[in-house]
């Protein structure tokens, strides 16, 4: 093959700059083997030196069907890369591996995706093709097979990639429509109220506390009596319980009822709600 046939051919399979194929080709006296393996390890370098940058923008991608559903969080320095052609390409791709793993980052980082690699070799190439910083973030499944999963995306950048991820897992005997409009319903009113968990006595102790600590440092200078003071606390974390209880929000399309008002105005017997989750970009 003739240089520029060597560059191209290593730029297709390294998915590096036409400088750096060059330039590798040079070092490894024309040898396509010796080249690649030259930009894989500046691929590396060039990764690690970028790891110390803040990754504040991203995706959210959702992948899988009504049974089976996973988001994961894909992390980059700046919007514009996360709307880049090639970023959007390995998301995708990545969260279709990644319902697979059922959310498993190791078995993850050493799946092999469509073109041979890794999804950790792939992740460094891409790296070091778009230079910017990208890391995988949170990831997590629903698979519940007696239940129906409903889905929401919001800020949509291309099919199932966007800003914000919802998923709601709904239990009932039953299949309808009404159902299924409510699961929708459901999935957008989680997007915009950011519920903490399904019931109160769910909400984690470390989250309920930390809350506590805040209420008091609030209070602390109030200059109330003490007595009054343990009754407005009381109130506060009440209240906090409350609004970040999915069950006893306001229902965003009708705040007058709460979501458990909502279910029980639809009289299906042995409807539930089993599980959610809310994925954002900067949370």
């Amino acid at each position: 093959m003739s240089d520029i046939e060597n560059i191209k051919h290593l730029r297709k399979s390294t998915g590096a700059g036409f400088k750096d194929c060059n330039a590798a080709l040079k070092e490894s006296g024309g040898d396509i083997e010796k080249a690649a393996e030259i930009l894989r390890v500046k691929g590396i370098a060039k990764a690690t030196k970028k790891m110390s940058r803040d990754a504040k923008e991203g995706v959210i991608v959702v992948s899988g069907n009504e049974k089976k559903t996973s988001l994961i969080e894909v992390n980059c320095e700046t919007d514009f890369v996360a709307k880049n052609d090639d970023f959007i390409k390995f998301v995708k791709e990545l969260s279709e591996i990644n319902n697979d793993c059922s959310s498993n980052l190791e078995q993850l980082n050493i799946s092999k995706m469509s073109d041979g690699k890794t999804v950790e070799e792939s992740l460094v190439a891409l790296i070091a093709k778009i230079g910017e910083k990208i890391t995988i973030g949170k990831a997590q499944t629903i698979n519940n097979e007696n239940c129906k999963n409903y889905i929401y995306k919001h800020s949509v950048i291309k099919d199932n990639v966007s800003k914000l991820g919802v998923v709601v897992s709904l239990k009932s005997p039953n299949t309808s429509d009404e159902i299924d409009n409510f699961g929708k319903q459901l999935s957008m009113h989680i997007a915009a109220s950011n519920p903490i968990a399904i019931t109160s006595n769910k909400i984690s102790s470390e989250i309920i506390a930390k809350e506590q600590e805040l209420i008091n440092e609030e209070l602390k200078n109030s200059g109330k009596p003490e007595d009054i003071v343990k009754k407005i606390a009381i109130g506060k974390i009440n209240k906090f319980k409350e609004e970040n209880s999915l069950m006893t929000q306001d229902w965003v399309m009708e705040p007058k009822k709460k979501v458990k008002d909502i279910i029980k105005d639809l009289a299906i017997s042995d409807l539930s709600i089993v599980n959610f989750v809310r994925m954002k970009i900067g949370d």
